[in-house]
Formats: structure tokens, sequence, C-alpha cells
């Protein structure tokens, strides 16, 4: 199988090169043309019209896995034309040239397609209605992929971060080795997603369920706030000895801490249907979380 992954530099674009290689040839793509580690990539920068769409007809890959994205959320507000840009525009070209070709495409969506008001983890039949530019950017994306007929798997994800780039889990660590106390948004409620798991459960679906069609919702089990995600984090860490005290947590409310974009205050997505079409699932965040800790201390 010859696969092409967009973002391969990215938190999931990384794991994906490793949970993707016992496929067959996978060809990172990264919008310089540099990998991980000095590596070579395919280069290409979907803000540029044409270019995503001309690597996928010159490469004609079996599958593409979409990880790029616009994720600056506060600075869509302002950059609302470059957002849409490479999270639809773009979008729209690699599903087009994918469609030409006969290859599959598998793309990443978020929970920011919902306004975030609900008191259960969404399915993916409930309306969507996003309250952000990037929210809107997304969802265009996904209404992209749809109508341009090809075949594809769409998994919504949330709350993701890893052991490389910027991320929330990375950052608390980072303030609570600077700083005696951190105040944390104690009032949006989501589960923690390793990029990790998502790039094994996008492996596993590319070999074994190649009839798996439309949007899924791809989440851990569990849920909670920044402010429990942190303290589950920082007590973690502490114990495994990356780091050497607890500074204060305060709880704060999203009111506290205003952005310019607008956070959904719900975030669970529900993967039942995941479950249901493949038997796959996702463990407890607060596992992840264990596994992100464990290999920070094994790196230190």
């Amino acid at each position: 199988m010859k696969v092409l992954v967009f973002g391969a530099n990215g938190q999931v674009g990384h794991e994906l090169l490793r949970s993707l290689s016992p496929l067959g040839q996978v060809s990172p793509c990264t919008r310089d043309g540099r990998g991980a580690g000095g590596g070579k990539a395919l280069g290409c920068d979907l803000a540029k019209p044409g270019e995503a769409q001309a690597l996928v007809r010159g490469l004609a890959p079996d599958l593409v896995v979409n990880a790029s994205a616009y994720t600056a959320v506060d600075r869509a507000e302002e950059e609302a034309g470059l957002a849409s840009r490479i999270n639809s525009g773009a979008v729209a070209e690699i599903a087009e040239a994918c469609a030409e070709q006969g290859s599959r495409l598998i793309h990443f969506s978020t929970d920011y397609v919902f306004d975030g008001s609900a008191s259960r983890p969404y399915r993916e039949s409930d309306p969507v209605a996003p309250v952000s530019a990037y929210g809107r950017s997304k969802l265009a994306g996904e209404q992209a992929i749809a109508d341009s007929g090809v075949r594809h798997a769409i998994f919504r994800l949330a709350w993701v971060y890893a052991a490389r780039g910027r991320n929330f889990a990375l950052t608390m660590l980072r303030l609570a080795g600077e700083r005696d106390e951190l105040g944390v948004v104690d009032d949006q409620v989501g589960a923690p997603t390793p990029a990790r798991w998502i790039a094994d459960a996008t492996a596993q679906v590319a070999h074994a369920h190649g009839d798996l069609e439309g949007v899924y919702h791809l989440a851990p089990a569990g849920e909670t706030s920044w402010f429990g995600y942190c303290r589950t984090l920082l007590e973690s860490a502490r114990a495994a000895g990356v780091l050497q005290r607890l500074p204060e947590l305060r709880a704060l409310t999203t009111a506290d801490y205003p952005t310019p974009a607008r956070r959904p205050a719900y975030s669970c997505l529900d993967s039942g249907k995941l479950f249901s079409d493949t038997g796959l699932s996702l463990p407890h965040w607060q596992q992840g979380v264990d596994q992100l800790v464990g290999d920070l201390a094994r790196n230190r």
C-alpha cells in the first residue's frame, strides 16, 4: 500500500508515520519539505492553491491521511481567510484529487464543529453549530470531503496531546516547573486524547476496515475539566519524578480567562458508533496521561 501523510511533523502526523509503516510505503509531507529530525519529506504548502492537488495526482497513493490543519484557534478570528484556505480549500483539493485517483482519504476534524451546549457526549448525528472561525473552517472541510464523492473516513477529535509539539500538557508541565501557582479553567469539559492512540486507531482502520465510510468520533473513555486534567497530569509527573514539586492550582472560569475565540464548554464525543462498526475503542483518558508521563520520565 502506498500512503501519503499530510502534516507529518505534527503531533498526530508524527505518530502516523510510526503506526502506518507496517502497511507499506509511507510518504511524509510537510509544509517545507523537512521531516522530523532533519529527515526529508515531500513539500506542500496547503495555503497555496493547487499544491496539494498536484501532489496527490503525481504520487497516486492508495491512501491519503490528512493530519494537517490550521489550528491557531484564537488567531483564526483575525485570519479567517487563511484558516478557511487550509482547513477547507486545501481539503477540498485533496478530496477531489483522491476521488479522481481512486485513493481513499482519512481526515481529522474537531469537537469545535459543535457549540458545546450539550449535557451528554456528542454523537455524529447531533446538529453541528460551530461558534468560532476555526470551527467553521473545519466543518467546511468536512462538507467539502462529503461533496467530493471520495471514499473517506473523518475522525473528530478533541483535546489532542503528545510528548512533542505544543499542547496543553507540555505547557502545564513547563509552567509547573517555573511558577508557584497556576490558574486553570474548570468549567470546560472534555477527554484528553493522546496522538499515539489516534494514530494506532487510524492504522487499524486503514488495515482492517477499508469499507469504513463517513464521520466518526474518536475519543477516550471518561471526561474531565482542564483543571482536572492538569491536576492529574501534575500529580502523575510528581510521582514519576518529572516534577520536583507541585504548584498550587487555582480553578478559573471561562469568564476569568477571556480569549478571542469562543471555546465549547462541553467537548465530549461519543465513540459508540466507531465501536459498533469496528470494535475499536480507546482506554480511559487517565491511562494516556500516565503513558505520557512515563515517556517523559524515560527520556529525561
